[in-house]
């Protein structure tokens, strides 16, 4: 899985965005048609296996905590009772030339930026009428909650040069049209040459 920046490394891109704003329909999509060039990282999760929601490596709490304790993780981190973590193993992918694909918390793009010199920020997100209405749809909390994390999706929103914006409000085909020029733009683009944000094109 070898990519034509082998000499330079891989580009690791951190997918972020609010819950509910369909990152994981993105990903799931997106992995075939990228998988010449780009690893997708499977995250590694104290959550059972058969919880449903995103394939992933489920583990105990306790084997987590020995994993980050002997450095098994490039980033790892912890929201809403679980702990969340990716490869180191994964990471390494990048030496060879592999673009490296990492759905990850708004909280560890900082510390990434601080690791990795070849990273982009695939920001996926929606209007808030659409956010509030999938979350809605999902059943998992009340309104109370679900205007909370409108309020957090608005005040974490990433930014600098190296974040690409990717909106999900429509058709999904056009969405994931978007997010997959957002995880190649970068292979002929110079940071600094990168459209903020990955418009619709009408």
């Amino acid at each position: 899985m070898n990519s034509s920046g082998a000499t330079r490394g891989g580009i690791l891109y951190l997918v972020v965005g609010p819950s509910g704003v369909g990152k994981d329909t993105l990903l799931e999509r997106a992995r075939p048609q990228l998988s010449a060039t780009h690893y997708f990282a499977r995250r590694v999760v104290t959550r059972p296996a058969d919880a449903g929601g995103e394939d992933h490596e489920a583990v105990g709490e306790a084997e987590f905590a020995a994993m980050a304790a002997a450095g098994a993780f490039a980033l790892h981190w912890s929201a809403h009772g679980l702990h969340y973590g990716i490869r180191e193993s994964d990471a390494r992918l990048l030496t060879e030339g592999t673009h490296v694909v990492a759905n990850v918390s708004r909280a560890v793009v900082q510390p990434a930026r601080l690791r990795f010199p070849r990273l982009r920020v695939v920001h996926v997100t929606a209007s808030p009428a659409t956010l509030r209405e999938r979350l809605r749809q999902r059943g998992r909390e009340t309104p109370e909650e679900i205007e909370s994390r409108l309020l957090r999706a608005a005040a974490d929103a990433p930014t600098g040069a190296e974040v690409l914006t990717v909106r999900n409000d429509g058709e999904i085909e056009d969405a994931l049209a978007r997010f997959i020029e957002a995880l190649t733009a970068a292979h002929t683009a110079d940071c600094s040459n990168l459209q903020p944000e990955i418009s619709p094109r009408g």
